[in-house]
């Protein structure tokens, strides 16, 4: 034995390889040993607790990222004993440990947030107070120590003189992170006022963005649009643009009906007794007609002019047909507004509008009982003597044209 070691000492980078080799193989072996037995142990340790939630944990293991510090720590500590390694090398090798074991201990702890995040996500009221902001900001401000504190051990300063150097770029560091600052104070506020939740419907034009939101971090919410596209919208232009939430439609379980027939002004006149005789064969006509009758009665025998007379109008009795259709129609909500009103006339005609909720928010069933009601006025607007306005085309030029050609 004292030959070979008087034969190694005349080879001083044999030795100092050999040191070395062997120190690897101990900083593998730990790691091997804490990875393979240490680290699954745990983790089976952790699947048998009842909070324990196996799909997160098995996706998101803490445990063996932290298994990444034993073989730093070996390396750490043994770089010392290799013989014939300058001082330099040496601090240079135990910097970098150091740094890894750091920057192990800050993705740690990103990863413990993570976890956190997944788990508080479960919950049903996670939907109206998401976290996940305020998650990114403590990670960033993790990073920014941990960068700080590897800054630190390669320059050979207290962490703490690194921030007092710091103070003279404060104004250069808000500039920087002046997104990150805004949109912190946006998601506070957005939070603070449940302006957002995921899950709601949300319109905003100016950036295109008409869906459900779907995510909300610090910097952005992301809002999955109808035509299955994404818009990624900054968190601090919820707070200083104008947007539109649908929430308080989807909570109410009704949806609003607001729109118009266009009636040609011109169609508009009294009704005649042949007419009149006529619509009372509408059921729900009948004790309208009636009561309005009686009503007009009364009237006209106080008035001594016949200018001056009541008297029933078509347009008159197609709003109220309109507004008994919608009360006895099984897709509106009867405990809403149900107004059938006349508008400012235009030159394309005069707006007779429809105002009434459904009883549902979906979609699909909104737009069909929508349609079923004006595919049934549009039908039956010509029992009543009147007529949709129409902006004349081609062919109604060219059906003139040969009544013109022909007389």
């Amino acid at each position: 034995m004292i030959k070979v070691g008087a034969w190694i000492d005349q080879y001083p980078w044999l030795d100092m390889l050999s040191s070395l080799s062997i120190l690897l193989l101990i900083a593998f072996i730990s790691y091997f040993i804490t990875k393979k037995i240490v680290v699954a142990g745990l983790r089976r340790l952790i699947s048998k607790l009842p909070f324990a939630n196996n799909d997160i944990f098995a996706h998101h293991s803490v445990i063996r990222r932290v298994a990444n510090i034993v073989p730093a720590l070996v390396i750490l500590n043994g770089i010392v004993s290799i013989p014939h390694l300058s001082d330099k090398f040496v601090q240079l090798i135990q910097m970098a440990a150091q740094a890894w074991i750091f920057l192990t201990i800050a993705l740690s702890i990103a990863e413990i947030l993570n976890i956190f995040n997944l788990i508080y996500q479960r919950n049903p009221k996670s939907h109206n107070k998401p976290i996940k902001g305020y998650l990114q900001l403590v990670k960033l401000i993790i990073f920014i120590v941990c960068g700080l504190m590897i800054l630190g051990t390669f320059l050979k300063k207290d962490v703490f003189t690194l921030l007092a150097g710091f103070g003279a770029m404060a104004a250069v560091l808000m500039l920087v992170f002046q997104n990150t600052i805004l949109s912190l104070v946006a998601s506070v506020q957005i939070s603070s006022y449940d302006m957002i939740r995921i899950g709601d419907w949300i319109e905003m034009p100016s950036l295109g963005a008409d869906g459900d939101v779907i995510d909300m971090s610090l910097h952005t919410v992301t809002v999955q649009n109808f035509d299955k596209t994404y818009t990624t919208i900054p968190t601090n232009r919820l707070v200083t643009d104008t947007f539109k939430n649908w929430r308080g439609m989807a909570d109410s379980g009704r949806r609003r009906i607001k729109r118009s027939i266009f009636i040609d002004q011109s169609s508009v006149h009294f009704l005649s007794d042949q007419e009149l005789s006529k619509l009372k064969h509408f059921l729900m006509l009948e004790k309208y007609l009636d009561e309005k009758s009686h009503e007009l009665l009364e009237w006209n025998q106080q008035v001594k002019e016949s200018v001056n007379q009541r008297r029933l109008t078509n347009l008159g009795t197609f709003r109220a047909y309109i507004l008994h259709y919608l009360r006895h129609h099984p897709g509106i909500a009867q405990d809403q507004s149900i107004v059938v009103r006349q508008l400012q006339p235009t030159a394309e005609g005069l707006p007779l509008e429809v105002w009434a909720f459904t009883n549902t928010t979906n979609w699909a069933q909104y737009e069909n009982t929508q349609s079923d009601i004006f595919d049934h006025l549009l039908a039956i607007i010509g029992e009543f003597g009147l007529r949709t306005y129409q902006a004349p085309s081609g062919a109604d030029f060219s059906h003139w044209l040969e009544r013109q050609s022909q007389e």
